[in-house]
């Protein structure tokens, strides 16, 4: 009887336990360490309970984890909690459902080990497939969730950010597997030690380089919370640019190069002049490139062009970059370098950092860093809210391909991170004062790595994982049988049960 009330409360305490970490080590100010404990409650769980148990109690821990962002999704422009919010908040509790459920029958089928790669790959791969296929990329997983932690994020240098996703479940994956009844504890601890060790020692080993030159940068925003800038054919856009202009010239000497958010202005001109040749002048004046979003509302034509403006030190014409991945305006394909810059930038714009291109593209063709004009679609009032979960999603995707990161986010954070993953430069937007900035001496990234040669291998290494996984699983119930204690907790994956 103590036994039957025991197992009654190992469910919702499971349940809590995994909801609550999940709570606070994910989301827009995740703690790092949490993020690693959340899925264990769950998975030990999963080794004594049947099946639809175990998957249950999954969903519903991950859902509830996902409370701590329902308040940012009601008012966001980018994810609005109904219908894409939910849609994502549900579609990642699946995954995880998939991934413990995976884990719990091969751990039933005493296949330890298996179980323990498994299901972190489970989880990483149908990431990889939900990033390929999805118009917006990925953004807020597991990999994000580790933005302060530079040791760990190294893993993405070789392994792209699915590696990091793989490595942050693994540890939890492997204990709770080695808690099982029967378990293999001796081979999965090891593998999975190795595992860690090595990615963690080549993580610190990474971070002992310096990276190349140190270029002076610097991040500025107006604090307006606005969605687009002023149109430049209005008295307030003139006079936002000459503000703009006083406050570059204003800075300290030495900065190089400077960034300003995506679409601080708007125009029905394709190279107005009333931000053309202010902006030329303020970069000859200053002696540093200067990056502009501009918004351009071609009416005839009936399409918006997101580009970024990169303003040459000499004060010579600009170079412009079209927006990669835009669900609005037609999409660029070029690569566009600052030109003249100290060391060889790339301009990239907001959502095309949720993706591995062009970020990759950029290193291979030289790129150590990469200057990022953003804005979050937020209300005004909402300053930075989402600002950390940006910032730190480019930042994972410079360690990937060994470049430095200068970001401006209208609505969000300013950030200047080098080319391993350490912030070196961040200031929050909003406030009394009309302008943030944010200025760093910045070395140049390292330029590029193992996934820029190798691109997403390890997703596909996942991938391979989980369909191993599967079949085994499968040929397993099918061929051998399992113990009388096995059995009764096989039978739990064909019919609901409660405990």
């Amino acid at each position: 009887m103590a036994s039957d009330r025991n197992a009654r409360w190992r469910i919702p305490a499971a349940l809590l336990s995994s909801a609550v970490l999940f709570y606070f080590g994910t989301g827009l100010a995740p703690i790092v360490v949490l993020t690693w404990l959340a899925p264990f409650p769950v998975l030990l769980l999963a080794t004594r309970v049947g099946g639809w148990t175990a998957a249950g109690t999954a969903f519903g821990a991950f859902l509830l984890g996902t409370a701590n962002m329902w308040a940012y999704q009601a008012h966001s422009g980018d994810e609005p909690l109904w219908p894409f919010g939910a849609a994502i908040d549900i579609g990642m509790s699946l995954v995880f459902t998939f991934a413990v459920w995976l884990f719990w029958a091969l751990v039933h089928r005493r296949r330890t080990l298996l179980a323990s790669l498994a299901a972190p790959a489970a989880w990483t791969a149908l990431l990889y497939l939900i990033a390929t296929l999805n118009p917006m990329g990925m953004m807020g997983s597991l990999a994000n969730d580790q933005g302060d932690a530079p040791l760990v994020l190294q893993t993405a240098s070789w392994a792209g950010m699915w590696g990091v996703e793989f490595l942050v479940l693994l540890p939890a994956c492997a204990v709770a597997a080695m808690c099982a009844p029967g378990a293999s504890r001796l081979r999965t601890g090891i593998v999975a030690a190795v595992i860690v060790v090595l990615s963690l020692g080549g993580g610190a080993l990474r971070l002992s380089g310096t990276g190349g030159p140190t270029v002076r940068m610097a991040a500025i925003t107006q604090n307006a919370g606005y969605h687009w800038g002023p149109a430049l054919g209005t008295a307030q856009g003139r006079a936002l640019v000459q503000d703009y202009v006083q406050q570059i010239s204003a800075m300290p000497d030495g900065v190089r190069l400077v960034v300003l958010p995506e679409a601080a202005f708007s125009a029905q001109e394709e190279w107005p002049a009333a931000l053309v040749e202010p902006m030329r002048r303020a970069a000859k004046a200053r002696g540093a490139a200067i990056i502009v979003g501009l918004e351009y509302y071609d009416r005839p034509g009936k399409h918006n062009y997101d580009y970024a403006l990169a303003f040459p030190a000499d004060g010579s014409a600009p170079a412009r970059y079209l927006k990669h991945h835009d669900l609005v305006s037609p999409p660029g394909r070029d690569l566009v370098f600052v030109p003249g810059a100290d060391v060889p930038t790339g301009l990239v714009i907001c959502g095309d950092t949720t993706f591995t291109a062009p970020a990759r593209d950029y290193a291979a063709a030289g790129s150590l860093v990469l200057a990022i004009p953003a804005e979050l679609a937020v209300p005004p009032g909402s300053n930075d809210e989402g600002g950390w979960q940006h910032t730190r999603n480019a930042l994972l995707r410079g360690v990937e391909s060994g470049q430095s990161i200068a970001l401006s986010d209208a609505n969000g954070s300013l950030m200047l991170s080098d080319g391993y993953g350490r912030v070196l430069g961040e200031a929050r937007t909003g406030g009394p004062a009309p302008f943030t900035t944010a200025i760093a001496d910045v070395p140049a990234g390292p330029g590029q790595t193992f996934h820029t040669r190798f691109g997403d291998w390890f997703a596909w290494l996942a991938l391979g994982i989980t369909f191993a996984g599967l079949v085994f699983a499968r040929l397993r119930a099918a061929k051998q049988p399992v113990s009388a204690a096995g059995a009764s907790e096989t039978a739990g994956s064909k019919v609901p049960t409660g405990s």
